[in-house]
């Protein structure tokens, strides 16, 4: 079904320039808030102990602050809402103590008093396993790009391979600078919003790489600009109902799917934006500024060409018993 039709090409380089200006502030804007601000990591990945209390009716939480004084193990314990007022979170650092003793039933005993409620979760992490998991969450994000990277220049070329990393660069950088700028817990949700992002983006971008591949090779003494101008304005209807798509379903499950998946949700929503973004005018323009050569590119092409037809002529010589 075809929702928009192709009547004429949009000159998108024309405004590389000013997109990339616009990239390079927000990228350093981003690395800005991660330096002054830093990313607040949760429970997965810097330790610790979180225990979900939910009460019948609004929870009390100056009582309940006042309640879990009594006990050393709440010592540092902060207490925030968690999505509705009559739900709650009690964050503390994990120590022996809270390995030792049962978490759950030392906050029922701790709160015995405040209302009626239930415990919906604990969740304990040593320290030394969150720094583990922080170390290979980092470690799948350097592997996924250059993954990445082997298969786009396999795929097309260099050139193409380090214009899709910077592009993913670009996502990754400002959909961190975003979570932290909101102050939102990095957890293993957070991590899996951001290997998503890669995926997604990079399927934007290859769409993009292969229509620009198939005008470099029908538009021989055509220039690179208008072959990027042309393939983008055809995979701009696919590009536009994908994306909204896919914005509206995460919005939705930003909205409505609960503050366990606000973290994901979030990420996910900065990751769809700037990936549909970066896949026009990052990653396509970095093919310009890198030289790439259309009429190089079809030297390649034949030279390609031409040994594939010597090798089926020694395939066929060799059948026919010449060889």
């Amino acid at each position: 079904m075809e929702f928009f039709r192709y009547t004429r090409t949009f000159n998108f380089m024309g405004k590389s320039k000013l997109a990339m200006i616009l990239s390079v502030v927000v990228v350093l804007a981003s690395y800005a808030v991660l330096v002054t601000k830093g990313l607040n990591y949760g429970v997965d990945f810097a330790g610790g102990t979180v225990v979900q209390v939910k009460y019948t009716s609004e929870a009390p939480i100056q009582k309940m602050r006042n309640a879990l004084k009594a006990n050393e193990l709440f010592a540092s314990a902060t207490i925030s809402e968690f999505g509705s007022p009559d739900e709650v979170v009690i964050r503390m650092k994990t120590s022996s103590g809270n390995v030792t003793r049962d978490v759950g039933d030392e906050t029922r005993a701790a709160l015995k008093g405040t209302g009626d409620f239930t415990i919906r979760r604990v969740d304990i992490v040593g320290p030394t396993v969150g720094a583990e998991l922080k170390e290979k969450g980092i470690m799948s994000l350097l592997l996924a790009m250059f993954g990445i990277l082997v298969y786009v220049a396999f795929r097309f070329e260099w050139r193409f391979a380090v214009a899709s990393i910077v592009a993913l660069v670009h996502d990754v950088s400002i959909a961190l600078g975003m979570v932290a700028l909101f102050a939102i817990d990095v957890n293993l949700d957070v991590l899996a919003g951001l290997l998503t992002i890669l995926g997604y983006s990079l399927n934007d971008t290859i769409i993009v790489f292969d229509r620009i591949r198939e005008g470099v090779v029908k538009g021989r003494n055509v220039e690179l600009g208008e072959i990027i101008n042309e393939s983008v304005t055809r995979t701009l209807a696919r590009t536009t109902l994908t994306s909204l798509t896919t914005f509206f379903v995460v919005f939705t499950l930003f909205m409505f799917g609960g503050e366990i998946i606000h973290p994901f949700a979030f990420t996910l929503l900065v990751g769809v934006v700037v990936g549909t973004y970066s896949s026009v005018f990052v990653a396509s323009p970095i093919l310009l500024w890198f030289g790439f050569d259309v009429k190089n590119y079809h030297v390649k092409l034949a030279a390609k060409a031409k040994r594939e037809a010597e090798k089926q002529k020694m395939r066929d010589q060799f059948d026919g018993g010449i060889v």
